[in-house]
């Protein structure tokens, strides 16, 4: 295996942990084996610290192809608090407000996620990584800035209900989708349609292009995987 030709290592990114975090880690072990400083290495799409999944890394020459690789759909996962919000739309922030429930049934959950099914448009989290004039919009609602996002076109394929908890107010989703799409927002979106609110508990990619997490190494399998390849040094 030739690192500096390039390669692609699929990971499973961990719970709380960034992806550059996640790249940084795997780029110091892949750079000790092959005793030089630093190998060019690059992911194909950010994964939130509250996120899991798949995490695809290029190094070397094929870091050329993390732009190809970010246009693949994508599989989520998530579970969604209902009647309550954060900040970040996610367990990042504590709750800022809540709201009734006593009306969301299984039926009127199925009928509003149709809604959101093909094209439309979506509205990006503050707490992102979207670009507002120069800088990341994370950082100014950080900083206290009120900062306006405007409302992006993004794909849904298939959007599925696979679990409904109506004691806990809980409910789980499948989502196929395509480039730019925020699940965070998703989650707040489809509160809104309910007529409450919503918040993500848990987040995991499942799918990248075709690369699933099955396919994936955990950081904890890496060194070993790593230590049974035959590394080409120069």
């Amino acid at each position: 295996m030739n690192f500096n030709e390039g390669a692609y290592i699929h990971i499973n990114k961990p719970y709380g942990m960034t992806s550059f975090g996640a790249l940084a880690r795997v780029r110091y072990l892949i750079s000790r084996r092959m005793h030089v400083k630093r190998v060019k290495t690059g992911h194909a799409g950010t994964l939130d610290p509250l996120a899991t999944g798949v995490l695809i890394l290029c190094t070397g020459r094929f870091t050329k192809q993390i732009e190809s690789l970010q246009l693949h759909d994508k599989e989520y996962t998530a579970t969604l608090q209902l009647g309550a919000t954060t900040p970040s739309y996610d367990r990042e922030h504590p709750v800022d407000r809540t709201y009734p429930t006593g009306h969301i049934t299984r039926d009127l959950i199925l009928r509003t996620l149709e809604q959101f099914k093909g094209d439309i448009m979506q509205v990006p989290p503050l707490f992102s990584a979207v670009m507002v004039n120069g800088d990341r919009a994370y950082k100014l609602a950080r900083d206290g800035e009120d900062v306006q996002l405007k409302a992006k076109p993004i794909h849904i394929e298939e959007l599925e209900l696979t679990l409904f908890d109506p004691e806990q107010m809980q409910m789980s989703i499948r989502v196929v989708c395509g480039k730019g799409t925020y699940i965070r927002s998703l989650a707040r979106d489809i509160g809104e349609a309910l007529g409450s609110g919503a918040y993500l508990t848990a987040l995991c990619r499942t799918r990248l292009g075709n690369v699933c997490i099955e396919d994936c190494l955990t950081l904890d399998e890496f060194p070993q995987w790593l230590e049974q390849q035959e590394v080409e040094l120069t």
